[in-house]
């Protein structure tokens, strides 16, 4: 029997005075707002301070150092996992000078970066980026939830295909993302980036942080539109 549990976690994906430099920077910001779920402004559920930073000039090389982690962990992952891309998509590839055929997981093993990333950019797209504040004994996101839901009716949520989160600080006891059936508590660590699937069967949530402040950057990797994958039907 298998035992993955399809949760990936990069150490040092974004060095630590990097993310000292942001989480200082969000210190001192007068930009963060009280934290949202899907559903609106729940804070009996999700109690932070939040910071959309997508399109946001100041802040514009931060989510390009944040996405450009984010693209090289998801390869890894994609070559960990190519289910991932050939199970919903049934991709296709011609060799040069052979047959169109269909991509097997094997073919991953072989394929090179440019290859791969040219494939990942194709089939995925990043989400919009948010910083967020969890304050010591009160913040935190510990109810159990997953990424996908049909509230939104551009379906973007839809879209959702892996979560990620890049932990910031580690100054504090707990504040762990827990998944719920691999029964599995993912401990921050400065710079690490987790990556895991979205939907119910990663049901997960953000445990409060205690004896210091949490802070984290998180967003989706979502499918590329219908219209871009596949054209006008």
């Amino acid at each position: 029997m298998s035992t993955k549990d399809f949760i990936s976690v990069t150490p040092n994906a974004i060095p630590r005075d990097v993310c000292a430099q942001i989480v200082e920077r969000m210190r001192r910001s007068n930009q963060l707002q009280e934290g949202k779920i899907g559903g609106g402004l729940f804070p009996d559920l999700k109690k932070s301070r939040d910071l959309a930073i997508a399109g946001v000039a100041e802040w514009r090389d931060v989510e390009i150092a944040l996405n450009t982690a984010v693209l090289e962990a998801t390869k890894r992952y994609i070559r960990e996992y190519p289910q991932a891309l050939i199970a919903p998509l049934m991709l296709q590839h011609q060799p040069p000078g052979g047959q169109m055929r269909r991509l097997v997981a094997d073919d991953f093993a072989t394929m090179d970066e440019e290859q791969l990333q040219q494939l990942t950019l194709t089939c995925l797209r990043p989400g919009h980026t948010n910083l967020q504040w969890y304050t010591a004994g009160e913040g935190g996101y510990p109810y159990w939830h997953c990424e996908l839901y049909p509230r939104d009716t551009t379906c973007e949520t839809l879209h959702r295909h892996l979560l990620w989160t890049i932990y910031l600080n580690e100054e504090f006891e707990e504040g762990e993302t827990e998944f719920m059936f691999q029964d599995r508590k993912v401990k921050p660590e400065t710079g690490a980036l987790l990556i895991a699937p979205t939907a119910f069967t990663h049901t997960h949530r953000g445990n409060r942080p205690q004896g210091g402040d949490k802070f984290i950057a998180t967003s989706w990797i979502l499918f590329q539109r219908a219209e871009n994958l596949f054209g006008a039907q």
